[in-house]
């Protein structure tokens, strides 16, 4: 066997090390979840307060959302929009400022005032900690996208070979600011070249992201 075929067949990885890498992740995701929950409680209560005093409605938004092999699941958010602002979303589609399957309004009517808050923080996105601990999420992963945005075929599939995440490579590279198929690059990127160690520089890279406020709207 050439030299090279056996420095390939050594630094593959094998079925046994992608396992042990799944098996890490997950622990990290567990814990990490369980954590920030407990140290985030104060910050999401204040949230909650500012979400039921701004405007009528339920406090959390739920969504069906395109998940780990295709499967569905109902992903949670603060509620940061006026109750049946979905339904004004067809009606909203030549104010449309995205592209591809991506849905953004940078000064949505629809968002309340507690809401413009939240989503400047990313604070909306704290309760999909509970989707995390449940497994439908991961810390770190592609953005889940909506039931019906996702029939998508072709390569674009590929994102769906790993969990969804509360964060990813997207959201430390500009969020909204990119366009559908920046986005789509980045989350294969992530899928074909997915680690522990790059992961943790995502959460590493998270903070200072959610911080500045890029894309975030």
């Amino acid at each position: 066997m050439p030299a090279s075929a056996v420095e390939t067949a050594d630094h593959r990885p094998t079925r046994r090390s992608q396992a042990g890498g799944r098996a890490v992740k997950r622990a990290i995701d567990l814990v990490g979840a369980a954590v920030l929950l407990l140290l985030l409680a104060p910050v999401l209560l204040v949230a909650a307060i500012a979400v039921k005093a701004d405007t009528p409605g339920p406090l959390l938004f739920r969504q069906r959302r395109t998940g780990w092999r295709g499967e569905e699941f109902h992903v949670l958010k603060l509620r940061t929009m006026r109750v049946g602002s979905e339904g004004l979303r067809t009606a909203m589609a030549a104010r449309n400022e995205a592209d591809g399957h991506l849905f953004k309004i940078r000064e949505d009517p629809r968002v309340t005032a507690a809401g413009r808050w939240l989503r400047r923080f990313s604070l909306d996105e704290l309760p999909q900690l509970v989707n995390v601990l449940k497994g439908q999420m991961s810390l770190v992963g592609p953005r889940p996208l909506p039931v019906e945005d996702s029939a998508f075929g072709g390569e674009a599939c590929r994102r769906l070979l790993v969990r969804p995440g509360l964060t990813g490579l997207w959201q430390v590279s500009g969020r909204s600011d990119l366009g559908w198929e920046d986005a789509l690059q980045l989350d294969l990127e992530y899928v074909d070249t997915w680690s522990v160690r790059l992961d943790l520089k995502i959460l590493v890279r998270t903070l200072p992201a959610v911080l500045r406020g890029d894309g975030a709207y």
